[in-house]
């Protein structure tokens, strides 16, 4: 029974070891996000972003977003969504959406970087391989950092209607 609970609780810290370290893992890839944003560099900004993963799940939200509106209107954007959602993803995903985005919350071109260190400390781990971006601590995630074989990419960006719809009226 001891060597059982001791298993248990061994297993548990194992897992939350990898969980805090995921943070710290992620930081480096995420500093390598924002130096892409700020300097328009387009290729290693789709290095970082799963555009796949981006389309599904925003086409998801959208889909539910609807669905909690009006059941029909939510069967509507599951037919008729997939074409949308792709052209407004790629609107949006891209360096100078993200650095206008940063801008809006703040954050202003004649600004350092933070350090990975720093990027680190304020990322939320969500699990071994997700961290979250949020403006404060306990706040709702922004945006969704996976790792994929090494390489943390954007796979989800949270509050998605209202980037949405800016980038389809812009």
């Amino acid at each position: 029974m001891r060597t059982g609970r001791a298993l248990l609780i061994g297993a548990f810290a194992l897992l939350g070891a990898c969980t805090a370290t995921a943070p710290l893992s992620a930081a480096g890839d995420v500093h390598a996000f924002l130096v892409s944003i700020r300097d328009d560099d387009k290729a290693a900004f789709n290095a970082h972003v799963d555009r796949k993963a981006l389309k599904a799940q925003l086409r998801d939200k959208l889909a539910a977003d609807a669905a909690r509106r009006d059941p029909a209107l939510g069967a509507l954007a599951v037919a008729l969504g997939p074409p949308l959602i792709d052209i407004a993803v790629d609107k949006l995903v891209q360096p100078e959406f993200f650095r206008e985005t940063a801008e809006a919350l703040g954050y202003s071109p004649d600004k350092p970087l933070p350090s990975s260190l720093a990027i680190a400390e304020a990322l939320r781990p969500i699990d071994d391989s997700h961290v979250c971006v949020a403006r404060k601590k306990d706040a709702p995630c922004l945006f969704v950092f996976t790792d994929e074989d090494g390489v943390w990419r954007l796979t989800a960006i949270e509050g998605a209607s209202d980037l949405l719809r800016r980038a389809v009226k812009d």
